[in-house]
């Protein structure tokens, strides 16, 4: 008789070999030697290979259809495993496995010439293989679609569920307007906040004591996480007890790895506080995008942006970096850190012209999958949508189209993820302070109440509970937009002295 158990330890395989493929993926972009990239490809398709085999195999359906028949066996633990374990078989086993696996290896090919395409500064080096993944792609998604209306609709519903072109084009036209009015009613002011002193030398070793005491205050931890240096920030999670966090580092501007290292942090305490019975089933729980980024961009904005968070800090960072801000007050910090201004780099935008930034990559994308455009027209299009939005010209294409990992990945639908994460942050933040006084928090050096707050609503339950419904529960209503729009203006109107 099969039970529970069998789909459990089925599911464990599973999930260690997802660690094993994650570990690979961290090493590919913190410490492996340039020219291993062939090798290491070879290794992340054996993974893909294995882990495809398992999870869409004849062993695998065998478990699903018997436990579906009879679940006398099954706890809620178990009903659960069993519902994620059959969606994660339909939407894989779909696809053939030679070209599952040719798909990885692709993608593993693809990280490094991107590597290599940054470092030439030449999109033409990352281009057939942005491209290959794109047709695959393409070639995937009549094979994924059930009821989505458009194919961008099912890239979106694979990091958020339920998410639609539709729904999209509605949050980002709000969003679009509120910023369009704030940042004209900021010029307007003529208010120009002094930010000169974020270019002072601040050495990486500095940056680092600063910004990892920060984040251990907020409750990162050192035991169950790691610091390195890499290319594009990002947090690998292999488990609940290693979540490594990755920066880089400007000594002429503080400020981005300090709220880099925040952001991958908030990631951070998200997978080190998920609930302990969820461990072995995490190959088919994975955590919803949207609500992962609503909680790196907690971390970065809600409260690396917040007058209470730098009352507090302003002065450790000070005395780490002295005498570099020995002259320059609080007030004048506090508005330089609240500058805004259009920049070329998503990860270095300021969060009132962030999302700006995803609108762009969400349109392009969408002209991609829904308008299938001549894959050629990508640089022109990157070009044009930022002239359209921001004002900017896009000298070259390392501070263009080469800029994100994410196309590498074959992450196209995730940037969306990144709005709704400020989206959703802003709501959890509205909801919080009605029962938590932050700036008595900050003050008193002990931040364990937001900390306990967010595990205790968000963090505990992993990928188990959907986002909308996280959200619901703990706000009391649908997401609403305009929490971020309010806060923006609150934190805005504070920061220029309007």
């Amino acid at each position: 008789m099969i039970t529970q158990q069998d789909l459990l330890d089925s599911v464990k395989e599973q999930t260690m070999l997802s660690e094993l493929s994650a570990l690979s993926g961290w090493d590919a972009l913190t410490g492996m030697p340039k020219d291993a990239g062939h090798f290491r490809a070879e290794v992340d398709a054996y993974l893909a290979e294995k882990t495809f085999q398992l999870s869409t195999g004849a062993g695998r359906e065998k478990l699903l259809t018997n436990l579906e028949a009879d679940g006398s066996s099954l706890d809620a633990l178990g009903q659960l495993v069993l519902e994620k374990a059959r969606k994660d078989f339909d939407l894989t086993g779909k696809i053939p496995e030679e070209d599952f696996v040719a798909f990885q290896k692709i993608l593993s090919q693809a990280q490094d010439f991107w590597a290599q395409a940054r470092e030439a500064n030449d999109y033409n080096i990352f281009k057939p293989y942005v491209e290959k993944i794109i047709g695959y792609l393409k070639q995937f998604i009549p094979l994924w679609q059930t009821n989505e209306k458009t194919p961008y609709d099912v890239l979106l519903n694979q990091y958020e569920p339920g998410l639609t072109v539709a729904k999209l084009d509605q949050v980002f036209e709000q969003v679009k307007k509120g910023v369009t009015i704030l940042r004209e009613r900021l010029a307007e002011s003529g208010s120009v906040p002094d930010d000169t002193f974020l270019h002072r030398r601040v050495t990486k070793q500095q940056q680092r004591n600063f910004s990892m005491a920060a984040a251990q205050r907020l409750g990162y931890s050192l035991d169950k996480g790691r610091l390195d240096d890499t290319i594009h920030p990002f947090m690998e999670a292999l488990n609940r007890d290693d979540a490594r966090i990755t920066t880089r580092w400007d000594e002429n501007n503080f400020q981005m790895a300090v709220l880099g290292i925040l952001h991958e942090a908030g990631h951070g305490l998200f997978e080190q506080n998920v609930d302990s019975k969820y461990d072995d089933a995490r190959a088919v729980l994975p955590i919803s995008m949207s609500i992962h980024e609503s909680q790196s961009l907690f971390n970065e904005v809600m409260i690396g942006r917040s007058k209470e968070f730098w009352i507090a800090e302003y002065p450790k960072l000070q005395a780490e970096v002295s005498p570099v801000l020995d002259d320059i007050a609080f007030d004048t910090f506090y508005s330089g850190w609240l500058k805004t201004e259009p920049t070329l780099i998503r990860t270095e935008a300021d969060p009132l012209t962030y999302p700006l930034h995803i609108i762009i990559r969400y349109e392009i994308e969408k002209a991609i999958f829904n308008d299938n455009i001549d894959l050629a027209e990508l640089p022109a299009l990157w070009q044009a949508k930022y002239k359209e939005y921001l004002g900017l010209d896009v000298p070259d294409d390392l501070t263009g189209i080469l800029q994100d990992i994410h196309w590498a990945g074959g992450s196209f639908g995730y940037f969306p993820s990144y709005a709704l994460g400020h989206l959703y942050a802003a709501q959890f933040r509205a909801t919080m302070i009605k029962t938590l006084d932050f700036k008595a928090i900050f003050e008193s050096g002990d931040y364990s109440p937001i900390f306990n707050w967010r595990k205790e609503n968000i963090w505990r339950h992993g990928g188990a509970v959907d986002p909308n419904k996280i959200l619901e529960e703990v706000t009391g209503e649908i997401l609403n937009p305009q929490y971020w729009l309010d806060f923006m203006t609150d934190l805005y109107t504070d920061a220029y002295q309007l």
